[in-house]
């Protein structure tokens, strides 16, 4: 019976793929160490997302897809870690047909930015990565049939500057010098 369970493991852990260098999400879902709460001197704190437009878990006006304007909706963060040197970002699809679809990847936030305001400009130094669509800007949602899941995911990071960033590495980059995350999902569906 053990081995019959490994199999499996291995049959499915291996299965698993994304066209973006690796599946996003299933890596930070095991990795739960790294939380959205931290610990002050007055106790434990909770790192904040906030997207003006919609709430965890509400549906994405159609604005920020590509059934609107395709614009970057505004977002807010609020109560980094002290330790924080600088911020990514990323908005990812875990229900594309094709595996996890990476529309937005942004990394070198400096720690005293508060957000990104609707339609961009990005804060003096982030650096965005290219998204599925190929380019280096916020893909909004553009799911071909049923309602998908879209994770609005900020990390701190431990170092002021990432190095050698790309598409394929972003993930395993940003991971290993998380030391807090917080998300938004959001949701959306086609007007058909």
């Amino acid at each position: 019976m053990r081995y019959v369970i490994a199999i499996l493991f291995l049959f499915f852990s291996t299965r698993s793929g994304s066209a973006f260098g690796g599946n996003f999400l299933p890596a930070l879902a095991q990795d739960e160490s790294k939380a959205h709460f931290w610990q002050s001197d007055t106790g434990v704190v909770e790192m904040k997302l906030e997207i003006d437009e919609f709430a965890h878990n509400q549906n994405i006006p159609s604005q920020y897809t590509c059934d609107g304007e395709g614009l970057s909706p505004e977002i807010k963060w609020s109560n980094l870690p002290p330790a924080a040197k600088s911020l990514a970002l990323t908005v990812i699809d875990p229900d594309a047909p094709i595996g996890d679809f990476v529309h937005w990847l942004i990394y070198d936030i400096p720690k005293e930015a508060a957000g990104i305001p609707k339609g961009g400009p990005l804060p003096k130094a982030a650096k965005e990565v290219d998204n599925g669509f190929g380019r280096p800007a916020y893909g909004g949602p553009c799911p071909p049939s049923g309602t998908h899941r879209y994770f609005f995911t900020l990390y701190a990071l431990d170092v002021e500057h990432l190095e050698g960033v790309t598409k394929s590495n972003f993930l395993a980059k940003v991971k290993e010098h998380t030391i807090s995350k917080t998300e938004v999902i959001g949701l959306y569906s086609r007007k058909e």
